[in-house]
């Protein structure tokens, strides 16, 4: 598995990585996708202290018992909560903050985190107060990097003026193509990395697209009409073959831009992960399918939190 850079860190992640929230509560089912994940190749693992209450950062830490030196472990912080509770508060205070990495790493059963990440954020967040928390926590040795989970350009401007942050997790698909757009260019020009979340558009841009879009186009899915959708799905089935599968053109497509490091992908079943795996034997992506790919979509653009 080729590993990336993850920004200015002296971290390198694997190309295509786990998001563990979607693992389930079945401890030997969870550990059992992240082994196979992790004999497969794949390095990074990224949670979440909010992903059931604090119990997905159980499952894993249980799960990479006597292996968490062959891997790149990422968690996030920010939402208050107590566990056995419903419902959270957003807070990106420095007591907060320094607070929570102490509870993950208990629950991670690990004495350090690498990626340590801001779970959200807004413009009205007290963010030197937050970036102090993560650039002490890094000198006291309980993280190795930090980062920002956010699509908010007035947010992530905010954090690549004021911090040494290594990574920006987004949401980012041949569909939801609005990073391309301003921010990709912006962190890359900064040597900050991009955590590419949902590469597979709620599994429309997977094997099972057509499927899984008629169902979503009727919700409605960004600026697409359903119409404008389904057609897209139609197009993209087209580009199935036998050396390269739907869901791994998927991944190529958000790995193709140098600034991503990772394109992050869940998992609930041995399956769904043995179809991102399919990534590995795939043909490479020719600068003429990425075009072609780019050329079906819309180059949509962020219009919340500009300012």
């Amino acid at each position: 598995m080729n590993k990336r850079q993850l920004g200015n860190s002296e971290l390198y992640v694997s190309e295509i990585s786990l998001g563990c929230m979607s693992l389930g509560t079945d401890k030997e089912k969870a550990k059992s996708i992240i082994d196979r994940a992790l004999d497969a190749g794949i390095n990074y693992l990224d949670t979440a202290d909010l992903y059931n209450f604090g119990l997905n950062e159980q499952i894993v830490g249980e799960a990479i018992k006597g292996r968490r030196e062959d891997l790149i472990l990422g968690t996030k912080v920010g939402n208050h909560f107590t566990p056995g509770q419903e419902g959270w508060t957003w807070d990106p205070s420095k007591t907060h903050i320094k607070r929570g990495v102490k509870d993950s790493l208990q629950r991670l059963k690990t004495e350090y985190i690498d990626l340590y990440q801001l779970h959200g954020g807004t413009i009205d967040d007290p963010i030197d107060e937050s970036i102090e928390a993560f650039e002490e926590l890094k000198k006291e040795g309980y993280i190795r990097a930090y980062g920002i989970s956010s699509i908010r350009p007035n947010v992530i401007k905010e954090y690549v003026e004021k911090s040494s942050i290594a990574s920006v997790m987004m949401q980012y698909n041949a569909l939801d193509r609005r990073p391309e757009e301003e921010v990709l260019e912006l962190l890359g020009n900064h040597n900050i990395s991009v955590l590419a979340r949902g590469p597979l558009a709620k599994g429309m841009l997977s094997s099972k697209g057509e499927e899984k879009a008629s169902k979503k186009a009727e919700e409605g899915f960004l600026d697409y009409s359903y119409e404008e959708l389904m057609a897209i799905i139609k197009k993209w089935q087209d580009y199935a073959s036998d050396d390269r599968s739907l869901t791994a053109l998927a991944l190529q497509y958000v790995l193709h831009h140098p600034t991503v490091a990772t394109a992050v992908f869940g998992a609930s079943s041995l399956e769904q992960l043995e179809d991102n795996l399919s990534y590995l034997k795939a043909s490479p992506l020719t600068e003429q399918i990425f075009g072609e790919l780019q050329s079906m979509t819309s180059p949509i653009t962020y219009q919340k939190h500009r300012s």
